[in-house]
Parts: C-alpha cells; structure tokens; sequence
C-alpha cells in the first residue's frame, strides 16, 4: 500500500503535478464559492474560452503563453463588466457575445497556425505532467495573489455577494467590487489551465463549491470545505490518471462529480438519502 501511494512521486514531474494539482484544486475551490454564490458559473467557463485568440497570438509572436492567456481573459472580464455596466446589455447575454466572439476569432487563429495545432490538446484538456519549476512558481505566485486578496477583502465580498444593494447602502464600491472579482476569476481560469484545461476548468471551479454548499452555509467554512474537497479531488485524480493512464484533468473533474454526487446523497440537510424530520404532536404551537 505504502509502495502504491509513494511510487508515481518518486518521479520529479510527478511531484510537480502532484504541488500544481493540489494548489489549483484548493484555489478553484475558494474562488469557486463566489461563482456558485453568484450564479456565475457560464461566467467562468466563458472565460476559460476566451483566452483561446491570447495564447495563439502569444504563439505567433514568440511570446509566452501565460502572459498571453492573462491579458486576454482580464480583457474579457473587464469587457463583460463594461458591457453590463448600467444595464446596457444583460450579464448573460454580455457572457455569450464575449464567449463566442472571443472562441471563434482563437479557432480562426489557431486553424491559421498548422504547426500548433497539435498542441490544441493541451490547451483543451490540460496537461499537468508537463509542468515545468517555473510553472509551479507562476501558479503559486498568482494563486496566492488571489487568496491574499479574497482574504483582504472577504468582508466586502460577502456582503456583496449575498446582497448587492444591501452593499450600495454601506457605500461599498459595488462596481470595483465586481471587476475586481471578475478579474479573480480570470486569473483562476488561467491558472487552471495547465491542469485541466479550457474544456474542463468551469467544473473545477463549481463543483467542489456546489458539494461544500450542501454542507454548510456559512460561507468561510464553505471555502475551506471546497478547498479541501478542489485539493483531495485533485490528487486523487492524479493518481487514477497515473494508474489507469488516462487524462488527468478528466480524471480530475471525474473525481469532484463523483464527490459531488456523494455528497448529495448524504448531505445532513438537503442530502437525497436523509430522513426528513418527523414533527411531534404540538410542535406546530
């Protein structure tokens, strides 16, 4: 048993995936919270689609990936913001025009360049194995830049997640409160990527969300419940994909389904297999 658990890491890109996987799974998890909280969960998979023309254009010019990546998903997310802002366009439309203007003009991109077109895989499904020391300090650079923020700022959060115009009337800055939470998540679904990919990273950041959420409700032990189950769901995963050689970010999100759909049915409260409480006679009065 020990030589089952200890063997994949005796590998040195073993050990990083096993860092990257649990890093991303525990930070999809907190940032995860205020998507399901909000409803933003196509927010972010729109997201994940719109950093497609970044990094061909990155390719194209020599440039790096991540920094091409970055730049486009805030210019999405800002982009999504200006067009909701006053009630110009609504947030769902908003998300599709961006959504499906930003994936067409990255499939026409990278259709254009024959040679990366074999490494659209790995932009569609991730590829932790291939995580490299610098990877790793860029993940864990911005991802505790996203942490250290949301820890900052966790008051302002949540009051304007549970009830933005309670947080008009606290002169909170309602708006900068949304770009800059937009722009958390756009450097969330970057740093995701490598992991699991444009294609899977939406449920990486929902789905641990959506299993703490049936076990409580006070939302710093949902970011903490999340984490855990973004991190444990990740190495997990990372072990099946090594075992059974299959993808890993599929086996990733594979894990946190499967995760979801335990929880659901034993959740104390809401869960599919719980009694419901009986009332005794007079407990009405």
């Amino acid at each position: 048993m020990l030589d089952f658990l200890v063997s994949p890491f005796t590998l040195p890109f073993m050990q990083r995936a096993l860092i990257a996987s649990a890093l991303i799974g525990g930070l999809c998890g907190v940032v995860g919270c205020y998507v399901v909280l909000r409803g933003m969960a196509f927010l972010g998979d729109a997201l994940a689609h719109a950093i497609l023309p970044g990094v061909a254009i990155a390719f194209v010019l020599g440039g790096d990936l991540f920094v091409g990546a970055l730049i486009m998903a805030v210019v999405a997310a800002l982009g999504m913001g200006y067009l909701t802002r006053g009630g110009r366009v609504r947030e769902d439309t908003a998300i599709g025009i961006v959504f499906s203007g930003a994936l067409a003009l990255g499939v026409v991109l990278i259709s254009s360049v024959r040679s990366y077109q074999t490494d659209l895989s790995h932009i569609l499904f991730g590829n932790v194995l291939s995580v490299s020391s610098g990877d790793l300090a860029l993940t864990i650079g911005f991802g505790a830049a996203v942490l250290a923020i949301v820890l900052l700022l966790y008051k302002e959060f949540l009051v304007f997640s549970f009830d933005p115009t309670f947080a008009e009337t606290l002169k909170l800055p309602v708006g900068r409160l949304r770009y800059l939470l937009m722009i958390l998540l756009a450097v969330t679904v970057v740093v995701s990527l490598q992991t699991v990919g444009v294609a899977l990273v939406a449920a990486l950041l929902v789905t641990p969300a959506a299993a703490a959420s049936l076990l409580t409700r006070r939302l710093s032990r949902m970011m903490i419940v999340a984490a855990a189950f973004g991190s444990l769901s990740s190495i997990v995963g990372l072990y099946a994909s090594y075992y059974l050689e299959v993808s890993t970010g599929a086996s990733i999100v594979l894990t946190c389904t499967l995760a979801f759909m335990i929880v659901l049915m034993v959740s104390p409260r809401q869960g599919l297999l719980s009694r419901p409480r009986t009332r005794r006679p007079g407990s009405e009065s």
